[in-house]
């Protein structure tokens, strides 16, 4: 069994709010056994992350809002990809296939499945695929235990609430484009009226917004958006350069306006809800 996979931070909510975080591409624990499998060390894996977006939200945690924050690396397992998104070249096939009895899902072909296998970089990450026992483990230990929390957590909100929204935080290369996307897999994770109150409220404090371009919204917001049972589910994307210095790995002098941004948005987003929430309890 692999040892030091720390389990996913789970924060129950305390300010009354409808509103879950989910923060899945922070992870920076690092495990020595982690390393030594990696082809460039730190360096290649880091790459993977949403860079400091955990520290980002923390307004948000601030003010009582839930959140599950995965404290895992991404390239131990990403908890933002379908456990079908297997790729051999970092997961070995299990006892009795081969290789290619696994068709490759469309993120895995370009080495970001469930566990990434190269970047574009970097080239490989590992120095040899993952026995498909340890990958089972990964998958407990962090992805399942990951979505469980999340599936609890808006169970809790939208029987107290009527309605419960998941924010899914993440950030994306640099870009010329704006800044903010917001993804609602089309309308499919999540009602219009949210979507389109996420972006007027990025317009609002200053942010170029657009939705569902170029990111729809991936996993998560796929698994927990249900708008015909009241649990919406939102991707929110930023663009790196926006809060992180030119190494787009530490805070940057627009790390504190991004912070006020996604408090804002939240808050927003809360006063919506919470009249549409009110009034779904009121019509049963």
């Amino acid at each position: 069994m692999e040892l030091d996979l720390a389990p996913p931070l789970v924060i129950a909510p305390r300010n009354g709010v409808p509103i879950l975080l989910s923060i899945p591409h922070s992870g920076r624990d690092y495990p020595d056994w982690l390393l030594r499998q990696a082809r460039h060390g730190m360096r290649a894996l880091a790459t993977l992350e949403d860079p400091l977006v955990d520290r980002l939200a923390w307004r948000l945690l601030a003010a009582g809002y839930g959140a599950a924050i995965a404290q895992t690396p991404r390239g131990v397992i990403d908890c933002n990809r379908s456990p079908d998104e297997l790729d051999p070249a970092s997961i070995a096939p299990r006892d009795g296939t081969t290789t290619g009895s696994v068709p490759l899902g469309p993120r895995a072909r370009h080495g970001l499945g469930i566990v990434p296998s190269r970047t574009h970089r970097h080239g490989a990450l590992w120095r040899s695929p993952l026995p498909f026992a340890r990958y089972e483990e990964r998958l407990a230990t962090v992805h399942t235990a990951y979505h469980s929390a999340i599936d609890d957590q808006l169970g809790q909100l939208v029987a107290a609430h009527g309605i419960a929204l998941l924010l899914d935080l993440h950030s994306m290369p640099p870009t010329r484009r704006e800044p903010v996307v917001i993804g609602d897999r089309h309308g499919s994770s999540a009602a219009e009226w949210l979507s389109l109150r996420a972006l007027s409220s990025a317009t609002k404090n200053g942010f170029a917004a657009i939705r569902n371009d170029p990111y729809a919204g991936g996993y998560i917001v796929e698994r927990h958006g249900r708008p015909h049972a009241g649990i919406h589910a939102l991707q929110i994307e930023l663009d790196r350069s926006a809060y992180l210095a030119r190494d787009l790995m530490s805070p940057g002098s627009g790390f504190d306006r991004c912070s006020h941004l996604l408090a804002s948005l939240a808050s927003d987003l809360a006063k919506l809800i919470g009249d549409t929430g009110a009034s779904a309890i009121a019509a049963e």
